[in-house]
């Protein structure tokens, strides 16, 4: 018989390291920053201005944070939408990857909008003809499907019990039957919300690059194109794997959870098709729309479009050709990254250097304040993803090394 699949687990990993020390120092550098903004404004920290409302938060904090939070959606569909069961062991890593993601999105919005305590008012007052109206919607939405969606863990969690300090221990046992009877008919009706995530995750990825279609005469001919909405869909399709792969040696290396080569390789397999699906209708976009010459103009605009292109989607493209490289955990997590760092690079050229609108003045570059908050909203995440790992059964922790017998020199009989 085969042996059973190792079932994820809590890690038993101590919580407090150096490297924890130094994400504790970036929140505390961030939250100093955030008291700035909201008691000085946007301007204390930022150097946004009229002319140029958005920058570095919404590049990375936003739009950066949704595409790479696409391994949720895309894990689920290929887990329980096309039956490819034997990739459940990556399933819930990514979709705790997507649900801090998208936390981390809407984090990043009460940030950058000038009335943060005003975010709740197009769910009152709807604009039906707006984009934007679309996105924010199908995000909100989203959000609360992840959340469902990671009910059933903490819910595993608590019906094995557990121990809370002081006078909360007498709660352990009613938070115990409740999960018993919550935990089931969730488990039934799961398979709505997986549709419904999938669904509004395709739908709001498009959107983001239809935002931008209104913008002929602001965005670089080598980024503005009608079909923005499919390219901004597919190369997040693209990079969902791809994260799930550098999260996955990420989580190994750092909190000694399993090895999950054997599943990896097959799943870069897939990306593969998926990435050169991107790549393909990239050169048929430039080509249709004559835009090659703008590789050649020497500006910086072209340069990150080159960089873009063949350092995010060509060459990792052509590693992953490779069956040795993606039978590799460095080769295939370089290309991972290389994938990672080219989706960044895009969503930060389409809505930072690709963008020049006429009369906007000087040249934008993120300031001081912007990169702070967002290294603090990146390493809040960090420690939540380990403080869920920690309690939560979410990896699979890694086998024992087999002890080895020491080879003591045997006694002289008499």
């Amino acid at each position: 018989m085969n042996a059973p699949h190792p079932q994820p687990a809590p890690l038993r990993r101590p919580f407090w390291t150096p490297g924890v020390l130094v994400l504790l120092c970036l929140v505390g550098a961030a939250g100093i920053t955030l008291l700035l903004r909201f008691s000085g404004g946007i301007g204390a920290v930022s150097n946004l201005s009229t002319g140029r409302p958005w920058g570095l938060w919404v590049a990375v904090d936003v739009a950066s944070g949704v595409a790479l939070a696409a391994g949720g959606f895309t894990t689920a569909a290929l887990c329980h939408l096309f039956g490819r069961h034997r990739y459940a062991a990556i399933e819930r890593p990514a979709l705790l990857t997507a649900m801090l993601g998208y936390t981390f999105v809407v984090l990043g919005l009460l940030v950058d909008i000038g009335r943060s305590w005003a975010i709740w008012k197009p769910v009152i007052f709807q604009n039906h003809h707006s984009v934007l109206f679309e996105v924010a919607m199908c995000v909100l939405v989203y959000l609360h499907v992840l959340y469902i969606e990671f009910l059933p863990i903490v819910l595993e969690r608590l019906r094995q019990g557990v121990r809370l300090p002081g006078r909360l221990q007498r709660l352990s046992a009613p938070l115990m039957t409740t999960a018993e009877r919550l935990h089931r008919p969730l488990q039934r009706h799961l398979w709505l919300f997986l549709i419904a995530g999938v669904v509004l995750s395709c739908m709001h990825q498009s959107s983001l690059g239809a935002l931008l279609l209104i913008a002929p005469t602001k965005l670089h001919p080598l980024w503005y194109s009608p079909l923005l909405p499919l390219l901004f869909l597919t190369s997040a399709i693209a990079v969902g794997y791809p994260m799930v792969v550098v999260e996955a040696n990420l989580a190994r290396a750092s909190l000694a959870s399993a090895d999950e080569q054997a599943v990896l390789t097959p799943l870069a397999g897939i990306s593969r098709y998926l990435l050169g699906l991107y790549l393909l209708l990239k050169i048929a976009d430039l080509s249709w729309r004559g835009a090659w010459p703008y590789l050649l103009e020497g500006s910086a605009q072209s340069l990150a479009f080159i960089i873009e292109l063949g350092l995010g989607v060509l060459l990792p493209w052509l590693l992953l050709l490779s069956a040795r490289l993606r039978r590799s955990r460095r080769g295939l997590f370089c290309a991972a990254a290389l994938i990672v760092g080219g989706v960044l690079l895009n969503r930060y050229n389409v809505f930072v250097t690709g963008f020049m609108p006429p009369f906007s003045g000087a040249d934008y570059s993120p300031a001081l304040g912007e990169w702070l908050i967002t290294a603090g909203l990146i390493a809040s995440l960090m420690l939540l993803y380990r403080l869920l790992v920690t309690h939560l059964p979410i990896l699979v922790p890694a086998a024992p090394a087999p002890a080895v017998p020491e080879n003591r020199p045997q006694e002289d009989r008499p």
